[in-house]
């Protein structure tokens, strides 16, 4: 019996280490036309076991209001202040984190015009010259960009997935985490 025991707590340990490794797929897809934004955010586990989905615009004006309020009561100078000591720390971790994450598309596109034709050419040239240096840069990103002659407009649409390896994540975050300044900037920005 004792044995079986021991056996199911294995099986169980070893599924959750095959699933940190494997690790987590972050959905972001979006559409804006004018003033409104349609999207969805969702977190999987497994790459097809759906966790988290948050679409977007909320039906919850209430909660946005709530959100707001509590953004104010933050003092930025007291956390900034809390913050400075953990910058070297911050860096590091985010450089941890960067190796954590592979992209696995990246797809976006964009609808850019301005009231003048002249300014409407001239910075989709800019555009397109940082497109052409991110698409060569990553070979999963596919940014396009098109201009508009019909006044002042500032579209797009997108598809973005990435994973993370929360396996190799672990090590860095208790890093981080066992710092005193870290917490005390976490403890902080929690109390405001």
């Amino acid at each position: 019996m004792l044995n079986i025991l021991w056996m199911i707590i294995l099986i169980i340990i070893l599924f959750i280490i095959i699933l940190l490794y494997i690790g987590v797929k972050i959905a972001f897809i979006y559409d804006k036309k004018g003033s409104k934004l349609k999207g969805c955010l969702k977190i999987l586990i497994l790459k097809k076991i759906k966790v988290y989905s948050l679409d977007f615009p909320s039906q919850d004006d209430e909660k946005e209001e709530d959100e707001d309020e509590e953004d104010k009561k933050h003092d930025v100078k007291k956390i900034f202040e809390l913050a400075k000591p953990c910058f070297e720390d911050l860096k590091a971790f985010i450089h941890s984190f960067t190796k954590c994450i592979n992209i696995t598309r990246l797809d976006n596109h964009l609808i850019f015009g301005l009231d003048s034709y002249v300014d409407t050419a001239k910075y989709i040239g800019y555009i397109w010259g940082l497109i052409v240096i991110v698409n060569e840069s990553h070979k999963n990103a596919r940014f396009t960009a098109e201009p508009s002659f019909n006044g002042s407009i500032l579209d797009g649409n997108g598809v973005n997935e990435l994973d993370i390896n929360i396996l190799k994540l672990i090590p860095p975050a208790i890093k981080l985490i066992s710092k005193k300044e870290v917490r005390n900037l976490i403890k902080g920005v929690r109390n405001g």
